[in-house]
């Protein structure tokens, strides 16, 4: 099936040039995609992003036989077109600069001063683009005495504190299990770029938007940063609790576990009904969730002997029908079973790609939008898949210059 290439995404028109690899970037870039930018992912010609061989699990062909497109790679590449091309080449080079002469975003996450070197920086662009909206992600940012650093996920989420709060009282320091500290950093950068075609639209001038692991980790701390700004006292790992509210955790039923997330004292009165013990509201210790934080240990201990008398399926049905919080705890493979997850198209599976015919399969973008929906045109590309599309046929660079630049490795 030959892809689609039209657009109706709000971003229609926006061009952005993608000198990114890994997650944060690409995850910004697959958001503006999904929207309906048209992404051109810069690879470097027989290396291409390092996600593609971060597996097994690889794509399958038609044969089953594994390809060379991973997983990971597939997670967070879609709606974008490769472009094989060495910008450390002089040759490279100037072809990116003819790229970005038809670009409105230009992203990049290599080291500090590394675009520098190639002519490629914000200042040595700005005055020859000056409508050119220019991120740069980094682990740590263009200034602060950790900018020289090569920054990752894992050491972000550390260094950031998420770790400190993740896992069981008494228990080592937990990463969250996917690269969150990433994600979030390619979410926000993607919200300040738009923020930053807005302003141009409205002045003419593009900007820099200086994009940080470290920091991006820190301001999603939200209420645990907050509980020691105010407080003054660092938060510590309590499991499946929640720091703010009791009872709201995992739970061990008669056969099994489910989150039970109460809310407020009225949602509490009305577990405690259903549960056959009124009598527990009445308690000094209990009937207010700031009583029931202070006293917490017995608070917890008490709900837990009442949730270990019914099944899972008794919970989660019966509290859902007086409107207290319950739910189960999935496996991913339940997940994608889920006939809400299902209902909300959040499995989709993408046409077009060269090594499996019947599709890849992909997770949606999340928000719907009423009018300009976002739309899953294009699969990941395999390395350079259109380089000649967008070099030749767009660029109007000829077969001989093409050749050329094939030869001299830049492409």
């Amino acid at each position: 099936m030959a892809e689609t290439t039209t657009t109706a995404g709000a971003l229609a028109g926006i061009r952005v040039i993608d000198c990114s690899r890994i997650l944060a970037g690409p995850i910004c870039t697959q958001t503006l995609g999904d929207l309906g930018a048209d992404i051109v992912k810069i690879e470097r010609p027989g290396m291409g992003d390092d996600t593609r061989k971060w597996g097994p699990p690889f794509l399958k062909d038609a044969d089953g036989q594994d390809t060379s497109e991973s997983a990971y790679y597939l997670s967070c590449n879609r709606n974008k077109r490769s472009v094989g091309l060495d910008i450390s080449r002089p040759e490279g080079c100037e072809v990116l600069l003819k790229l970005v002469e038809t670009a409105d975003v230009f992203i990049e996450n290599f080291k500090v001063g590394d675009m520098a070197r190639y002519g490629l920086s914000f200042e040595q662009l700005r005055e020859r683009f000056p409508r050119l909206v220019y991120a740069s992600i980094t682990g740590f940012g263009q200034t602060g005495p950790y900018a020289p650093r090569a920054g990752y996920d894992f050491l972000a989420q550390g260094m950031g504190g998420i770790m400190s709060v993740t896992g069981e009282d008494g228990g080592e320091p937990m990463k969250v299990g996917v690269a969150i500290a990433d994600v979030m950093t390619g979410m926000h950068t993607a919200t300040a770029i738009l923020a930053a075609l807005r302003h141009r639209d409205a002045t003419g001038r593009g900007q820099y938007i200086d994009a940080a692991l470290l920091d991006t980790q820190v301001s999603w701390l939200v209420n645990q940063g907050l509980n020691y700004l105010v407080g003054g006292t660092a938060p510590t790992r309590l499991g499946n609790a929640h720091p703010n509210i009791t009872p709201y955790q995992v739970f061990a039923t008669a056969d099994g576990h489910v989150i039970l997330g109460v809310g407020n004292d009225q949602q509490f009165a009305k577990f405690c009904r259903f549960a056959g013990r009124a009598d527990i509201v009445a308690d000094p210790r209990f009937t207010t969730n700031v009583a029931r934080v202070r006293n917490r240990a017995e608070s917890v201990a008490t709900v837990a002997a009442i949730m270990q008398t019914r099944s899972t399926a008794d919970w989660v049905a019966g509290l859902e029908s007086v409107g207290v919080p319950c739910g189960p705890v999935n496996d991913i493979d339940q997940v994608f079973a889920d006939p809400q997850v299902q209902a909300r198209g959040m499995q989709q599976t993408i046409p077009g790609h060269p090594f499996s015919p019947d599709g890849v399969p992909s997770i949606a973008y999340p928000l719907k939008l009423s009018d300009t929906p976002a739309e899953y045109r294009r699969p990941p590309p395999i390395l350079g898949q259109h380089t000649e599309e967008v070099l030749g046929g767009e660029l109007g660079l000829s077969v001989d210059e093409l050749a050329k630049l094939k030869e001299s490795g830049a492409i």
